[in-house]
C-alpha cells in the first residue's frame, strides 16, 4: 500500500499536533524538564524539535545539512537551540502558531506521520500519557520505517529476519520468525525506542526484543 496522499497526511498531522498541544498545556515546569525517550533530550527539547521540523522546507533542509557538514545529529541540535525558548510556554506558543504548517524536508510525506507519532510518544510515555492513534495514520508511518535504513532514520535492519504482524490490524511485513504486537508497538520498536517484551508475542518475539535491546546498548 503506498504512502497516504497529501490530502490525507496533512489533516492527520495537524490533528496530532493539536492533540499534543492540548496535552502540553497542562504540563508543570518539572514535567517539561523530564527526560524524553530521545537520549539527551528532555520534553522541552522534543517540542522544540517538532517546531523546528514543522518549519523546515526542502531548500532550508539542504542548506542546513551542508552547514552541519551532513551531520544529522548536529543539525538537530542546532534546530533545537534555535527553537527552544527560555520558557516552555513560549516554545509551546510557537508550536501552536505553526501547527497547521505543511512544510517538509525532501522526504516522503509519511515521514511527517513518523515525526508526529514517534516524537509524540517520546513525550507521552515518560509522562504516562496515553494516546490512541488512528490505525490509518500508524500503518503508513510503520511501512515507511520498515523500508528505510537506520542511517536515514528508519528501522529496516531492526526488522530483518522477522515476520511482523499487527495485532490490531491486517498489517504484516517480512518473513521469518513471527512477532506480533500492536501497530504502534511495532512502529516504536523499529524506530529504535525502548521495548517492553510484554508488548510482543510469537515464536520470534523473544529474539526480536533481545536484538533490539542489544542494539541499544
Amino acid at each position: 500500500m503506498p504512502s497516504r496522499p497529501s490530502a490525507a497526511v496533512w489533516p492527520a498531522v495537524h490533528s496530532e499536533r493539536q492533540i499534543l498541544i492540548r496535552e502540553l498545556e497542562s504540563l508543570t515546569p518539572t514535567q517539561w524538564a523530564q527526560p524524553s525517550l530521545c537520549p539527551g533530550w528532555d520534553i522541552h527539547d522534543v517540542v522544540a524539535h517538532l517546531v523546528d521540523s514543522a518549519k523546515t522546507t526542502r531548500l532550508s533542509f539542504l542548506r542546513r545539512l551542508i552547514a552541519a557538514k551532513f551531520d544529522f545529529d548536529k543539525d538537530n541540535a542546532i534546530g533545537i537551540t534555535r527553537e527552544r525558548a527560555a520558557a516552555p510556554e513560549a516554545t509551546l506558543a510557537e508550536f501552536r502558531r505553526i501547527r497547521e504548517a505543511t512544510k517538509t524536508p525532501p522526504a516522503a510525506l509519511a515521514t511527517r506521520l513518523v515525526e508526529v507519532i514517534v516524537h509524540g510518544e517520546d513525550i507521552r510515555r515518560p509522562l504516562r500519557l496515553v494516546r490512541s492513534y488512528p490505525i490509518k495514520s500508524i500503518e503508513p508511518a510503520l511501512r515507511y520505517q520498515l523500508k528505510t535504513g537506520i542511517s536515514l532514520g528508519g528501522g529496516k535492519e531492526r526488522a530483518a529476519g522477522f515476520r511482523l504482524q499487527a495485532s490490531d490490524s491486517r498489517f504484516e511485513h517480512g518473513s521469518g520468525s513471527e512477532v506480533t504486537g500492536t501497530a504502534l508497538a511495532l512502529l516504536m520498536a523499529v524506530s529504535g525506542r525502548p521495548v517492553n517484551k510484554e508488548d510482543f508475542s510469537g515464536d520470534g518475539a523473544a529474539t526480536f526484543v533481545r536484538k533490539l535491546e542489544q542494539a541499544s546498548q
